[in-house]
C-alpha cells in the first residue's frame, strides 16, 4: 500500500464532517491521501483540518495558477490509484453521469484512467429521486463502485436511505476495489491467492424460552473486518457469523447461525480444503439446561428468586485442533486481567497455532467499539498491532497469520523431504 495514492474528493455535504477520520484510517492502512474539495465542501471541513491528517497539500480551485502551471488536474487523475468521492451529493453524481467538468472534482473524473469508488450522501428522498436512481445505474454501467449510503437518522431531521456509510466501511471499500483490480501487495507471503478462508464472527445465542437466551457480547465487526481483509487479499472467504447487524462483505461467502451447535455443525461442514480458520466468534460457553417451549412467565415464580441450571455448550475451536487434518488455526480472546498469561495459557490448552488477544476492560477497544487493540501471540513471540480502526487491525492480523501459515507450510514440506 505504500506507493498507493488515493484521490479523494469532498463535496458539499453535511457528511463531508466525516472524511478527516477517514483521510486518518486511509493514511494509518499505508495510503497517501490528497485531498480535493469543491467549493461547497468548505462549508463543512476546512482545508487546514485536511492537511494536517492527510500530510498533503489539499486541492480546491480548476484556477490554482500555480498547480495549473503543470496542468494539476491531469497530473492528480495520473497519480491516483483509486479516485474516492466522499461524500457524493446528487450533484456530484448527476455531473459524472452526463459528462459535466465544471470544478476541479469533476475534472479530475472526467480526466482520470484510475477506478472510481463513489460514497453517496444525500437526504433520503433526493436519494430516492428518479433521476438520482438513473443517475447512479449510469455511472454502474460505467464501471464505478459504490459503497452505501446507509439508513439511520438524517441531518435534516428525517430517517432513510441516504446516509454516508462511515470511515471504516469505506476504507474496507477501497481495499476490495484495489485488490480486484490487482493492487495487491508482491510480498507472496502478505497475500491469500489460492488460500481457502473459514471465519467464524459474532455471538451464538442459547435459548432459553422462545423470547430469551443467552449469549456473549459481540457486535461481530472484527471478524467481518477479517473476512473482508483475506477477500481483499484474494482468498477465498467462508464467514460463519452469528446474529449481528452487518453488511456481508464484498466477495464473501456468509452462512448464518444462531447457536454454538450450528456454528459447530457448519465449521465442520465446511472445513474440506480450509487453509486457515479465523476463529473470531464470541460463542457462548454454556446453555440453559432445559429449553422451554413457551414463554417462562415471571408472575408464575413462587419466589423473587429463581435458579436457572446451565450446561456446557461444545468448544467449536477444540473440536477442529483434535482433527488430524486440521488447518492452521488462530483463535481469539477478550480478557479482562492477566490479559497475556491467559491468552498465553489458552493457546497451549486449546493447540491454536496463533490467539489473538484485546483487554475488554478498555471500553476504548473490543465489542461495540469501532477500534481495537490486539496482540497477536504464536511460538515465536508476540506481535503488538497498536490501536487503530478494527479494518487495519484486521489487515494486519491477517498479514501475519498468512506470514506464520507460509512458514509453516516451508517447515512442512522440508520436514517431509528429509524424512
Amino acid at each position: 500500500m505504500a506507493n498507493q495514492t488515493i484521490v479523494l474528493g469532498i463535496t458539499g455535504g453535511i457528511a463531508a464532517y466525516k472524511t478527516p477520520e477517514l483521510v486518518r484510517q486511509l493514511t494509518s492502512s499505508g495510503y497517501r491521501v490528497i485531498p480535493v474539495l469543491t467549493e461547497a465542501a468548505e462549508n463543512f471541513v476546512t482545508s487546514d483540518t485536511l492537511a494536517a491528517v492527510s500530510g498533503e497539500r489539499v486541492r480546491k480551485s480548476l484556477w490554482d495558477v500555480e498547480a495549473e502551471r503543470s496542468m494539476g488536474h491531469i497530473e492528480l487523475a495520473r497519480a491516483s490509484d483509486l479516485f474516492v468521492v466522499a461524500p457524493a451529493t446528487a450533484n456530484v453524481i448527476a455531473k459524472f453521469a452526463h459528462g459535466v467538468a465544471d470544478d476541479l472534482v469533476s475534472t479530475i473524473y472526467a480526466a482520470t484512467q484510475a477506478p472510481v469508488l463513489l460514497a453517496p450522501a444525500m437526504n433520503q428522498q433526493m436519494f430516492k429521486h428518479g433521476p438520482t436512481q438513473r443517475n447512479l445505474r449510469q455511472l454502474t454501467e460505467d464501471g464505478v463502485r459504490i459503497v452505501g449510503p446507509n439508513s439511520g437518522d438524517q441531518a435534516c431531521g428525517e430517517v432513510g436511505v441516504g446516509r454516508m456509510s462511515e470511515p471504516h466501511e469505506i476504507v474496507t471499500a477501497v481495499r476490495t476495489v484495489l485488490a480486484q483490480i490487482g493492487n495487491r501487495p508482491t510480498n507472496p507471503e502478505g497475500t491469500a491467492t489460492g488460500v481457502r478462508v473459514l471465519v467464524t464472527a459474532g455471538p451464538t445465542r442459547e435459548r432459553l424460552d422462545p423470547v430469551r437466551y443467552l449469549t456473549n457480547a459481540s457486535s461481530g465487526r472484527q471478524g467481518f473486518a477479517v473476512a473482508a481483509a483475506a477477500q481483499a487479499k484474494g482468498a477465498e472467504v467462508i464467514l460463519i457469523s452469528g446474529p449481528v447487524s452487518l453488511d456481508t462483505p464484498p466477495g464473501v461467502h456468509r452462512i448464518d447461525v444462531e447457536s454454538t451447535d450450528e456454528m459447530h455443525e457448519r465449521v465442520h461442514e465446511n472445513l474440506d480444503g480450509c487453509d486457515i480458520l479465523f476463529a473470531v466468534a464470541a460463542v457462548a460457553d454454556f446453555r440453559p439446561k432445559t429449553l422451554h417451549d413457551a414463554k417462562i412467565k415471571k408472575s408464575a415464580q413462587e419466589s423473587e428468586e429463581w435458579s436457572l441450571e446451565l450446561e456446557a455448550t461444545v468448544d467449536v475451536v477444540t473440536s477442529v485442533t483434535k482433527l488430524e487434518n486440521r488447518p492452521f488455526i488462530v483463535g481469539f480472546a477478550a480478557e479482562t486481567n492477566d490479559v497475556l498469561q491467559h491468552a498465553r495459557d489458552k493457546r497451549v490448552r486449546k493447540r491454536l497455532d496463533v490467539i489473538v488477544v484485546n483487554d475488554v476492560s478498555d471500553k476504548s477497544i473490543g465489542f461495540d467499539s469501532l477500534e481495537n487493540k490486539v496482540t497477536l501471540i504464536h511460538d515465536g513471540g508476540d506481535v503488538e498491532i497498536p490501536f487503530a480502526a478494527k479494518e487495519v487491525v484486521a489487515e494486519r492480523i491477517v498479514s501475519e497469520s498468512l506470514s506464520l501459515l507460509a512458514r509453516s507450510e516451508r517447515s512442512t514440506a522440508s520436514n517431509g523431504s528429509t524424512g
